[in-house]
């Protein structure tokens, strides 16, 4: 049997992302959404998700061209199947907990616009660590 993977805290400018579990077949993590903050307008190449909202109230930006995205206001219990090459972004209208599954590639994000300055593929931890602090 593998070794358990341990539960990582990942602080984001927006706020913290909790990875529960990671495994070559699948992930799971819950992302802690601070009100009037957004993650990465993004898509992933390989990884499909799906996020449920488990507390607060979002929007929810999609769509397959970033000129023309589409919102959805979530509430509690609703659920987005994301698609690869899907463009999507969640703003907090609330404090908002969303518990996200997906495929294992964690590392697979485009960012094509972020609040914060960040850019480019993959994550930064350093830089979303410095970030959060100055955010809180």
């Amino acid at each position: 049997m593998k070794e358990d993977h341990k539960v990582e805290i990942k602080p984001k400018p927006w706020g913290r992302e909790i990875w529960f579990a990671f495994t070559d077949k699948y992930a799971g993590k819950i992302l802690e959404i601070k009100k009037g903050h957004r993650y990465s307008l993004q898509y992933h190449e390989k990884k499909q998700e799906t996020q449920y909202l488990y507390s607060g109230k979002v929007k929810f930006i999609y769509g397959t061209d970033q000129n023309d995205l589409h919102e959805k206001i979530l509430e509690p219990g609703d659920k987005v199947d994301v698609h690869p090459h899907t463009i999507h972004r969640v703003e907090a209208l609330e404090d908002s907990q969303i518990f996200e599954v997906s495929t294992p590639e964690l590392e697979d994000v485009v960012k094509l616009h972020d609040d914060y300055g960040r850019s480019g593929k993959g994550n930064n931890e350093e830089e979303d660590q410095k970030l959060h602090s100055k955010h809180q």
